[in-house]
Order: structure tokens, then C-alpha cells, then sequence
């Protein structure tokens, strides 16, 4: 019998930081080995043919920064 992880993709917030580079997170990247991994839209961009690989799931918020803009 085989356990699996599932994780929660809740909303990203600004408490959530990109890993690369520390601005807000608007991009979480779901690891096939259960991790997860946080960008910004800058670098979700740069390193998405890299993570196509490694990822199970992409949870893409971005709009939400045209969202902010248009304030």
C-alpha cells in the first residue's frame, strides 16, 4: 500500500515570498517529490521549462498583479 501527499493549494498571500529572489510569491510549484516551490511572475517565467520535469501541479496567480495595477 502506497501513501500519498496531497497539499492544499490555498491562496497565495503576501506573507508568501518567491524563493529566488524575496519579492511576493503570485506562482507555487507543486513538486512530484511533495515539495513546493514559490515565485514571483518573474521568475515562474524564467525557470518554467526547467520545472515542466519536476512539477505535478502550478498554481498561476498572476493576474492578480493586473488586478493590482488597474487600482
Amino acid at each position: 500500500m502506497s501513501s500519498q501527499i496531497t497539499m492544499e493549494q490555498t491562496p497565495l498571500n503576501s506573507l508568501d515570498r518567491c524563493d529566488r529572489c524575496g519579492a511576493q510569491a503570485y506562482v507555487r510549484a507543486i513538486l512530484l517529490s511533495g515539495g513546493q516551490l514559490l515565485f514571483c511572475a518573474h521568475h515562474a517565467k524564467a525557470y518554467a521549462q526547467g520545472l515542466k520535469p519536476v512539477v505535478a501541479t502550478i498554481q498561476d496567480e498572476s493576474e492578480n498583479l493586473v488586478a493590482k495595477a488597474a487600482k
